[in-house]
Formats: C-alpha cells, sequence, structure tokens
C-alpha cells in the first residue's frame, strides 16, 4: 500500500507528472480540487472561490479530503500541500521551476495575456504562502521534507515521472 506526495507551484507540471506516475505504476490518482468540490456540493465555482475567500474552512476540507483519499493507499496525491498533508508518504516528491518558465507554461496552456499572466502567477504564489501559513504553518518555500526535488526546466513529464517511479520503486 504505497502513497506518493507531488508538490510544486502552478505551471511546474504536477498534474501530468502524477497521471503519468499513477498510470506507470497502477495507482489510483489524488487530484481533488476546488473544481471536484463545487461539483459534489452542486454550487457552481465562482461560488465556491467566493465562499472559501470568506472562510478558510473550504481549504480545510479540501486538504483533509484529499489527505484521506491519499491513505486509502495505491495512491499518488498532487497537490500544492501533498507532501506537508501526507507526511507518511512513501515518496514525498517537490517539482520546480524558475517563474519565467512557469509563467510560459500556463500561457501556453490556457492563453492570455502574458503579463497579466506573470502577474497573476506573483500574485497567487504570494497569496497561497500566506494563506498556508495562517491554516497550517506551513511554508510552501521550504521543500525541505521532500525527499526528492527535481527541475522540472531539465527533463520533460514522461522522465520526470520515470525517475519519480524509479524512486519509489527503490525505497519499496
Amino acid at each position: 500500500m504505497g502513497i506518493i506526495a507531488i508538490s510544486g507551484k502552478s505551471g511546474c507540471g504536477n498534474t501530468t507528472v502524477l497521471r503519468l506516475v499513477a498510470q506507470k505504476l497502477g495507482f489510483s490518482p489524488v487530484n481533488y480540487t476546488f473544481r471536484t468540490m463545487a461539483r459534489d456540493l452542486g454550487i457552481p465555482f465562482e461560488e465556491l472561490l467566493r465562499r472559501a475567500q470568506e472562510s478558510l474552512e473550504y481549504d480545510r476540507k479540501l486538504d483533509e479530503h484529499q489527505a484521506e483519499l491519499a491513505r486509502e493507499g495505491n495512491t499518488v496525491i498532487g497537490s500544492r500541500l501533498a507532501i506537508w498533508m501526507v507526511p507518511e508518504a512513501d515518496l514525498k516528491v517537490y517539482l520546480r521551476a524558475s517563474h519565467a518558465v512557469r509563467v510560459e507554461r500556463i500561457h501556453a496552456r490556457e492563453g492570455g495575456d502574458i503579463a497579466v499572466i506573470d502577474r497573476a502567477t506573483q500574485e497567487r504564489d504570494a497569496k497561497d504562502r500566506e494563506r498556508y501559513l495562517a491554516l497550517y504553518n506551513i511554508d510552501i518555500d521550504d521543500s525541505s521534507c521532500a525527499h526528492l526535488s527535481i527541475n522540472t526546466e531539465r527533463w520533460n513529464a514522461e522522465e520526470i515521472a520515470e525517475i519519480i517511479v524509479y524512486s519509489y520503486l527503490i525505497r519499496k
């Protein structure tokens, strides 16, 4: 019953790598998001975001639910907080990339004005850090609890997934 936790900021490839690793190992991917939560609650995504800005309880519920799903075993959880929220994970991986590369990737994925994406990414990083410090006293800029830190600028998603799978298998 293995658990792999993957964290990283937006644009680092968390979701893509999570799915590839889960597929290679035959594990269940865990990527429970606010979009999923909104669907489960039967409310529009924008409404959930509004509520989440008014109360941190939605963050707590989301994070707790993700951790519960991951603890079912033979799972790969991917989230900003996965390596902190599932400390017992067999392998904790932090994916990183420079701000500029993350902005380029988000732009390629979503389109739009690159200057707007740059500012929004900076703001999101700052808000995420502030929120997680307030909620859990977790500094998402300190990935020292990770077993493995991977610079996603050096390899493609398939290669990163192979590194993670190999690292997991040698730890077992």
